[in-house]
């Protein structure tokens, strides 16, 4: 398989601490960068396709349990800092 060449860029995202740290579990066990978990989650997403197959919904779902991520697809835009 040809690799394709892109350029990357340094971003300063915010993202909620739990769910970070389920993230970078899974991209530990997948042997992946964090970036690279999250360009391909949101290549998957962009065509409407599952990014992960169900042994590793599997993974996320004990990463999650580990991690105390309680949230879900539902609670997606309504997430409000504490600080706030």
């Amino acid at each position: 398989m040809e690799k394709k060449l892109v350029e990357r860029t340094q971003t300063g995202v915010r993202i909620e601490k739990s769910l970070l740290k389920v993230l970078k579990g899974l991209a530990e066990y997948c042997e992946l960068s964090l970036g690279d978990l999250l360009e391909g989650i949101v290549l998957h997403s962009f065509e409407g396709k599952a990014p992960f197959s169900e042994a590793t919904c599997e993974v996320i779902d004990n990463l999650k349990q580990v991690y105390g991520c309680e949230l879900t697809a539902a609670d997606s835009h309504k997430l409000k800092e504490i600080n706030q």
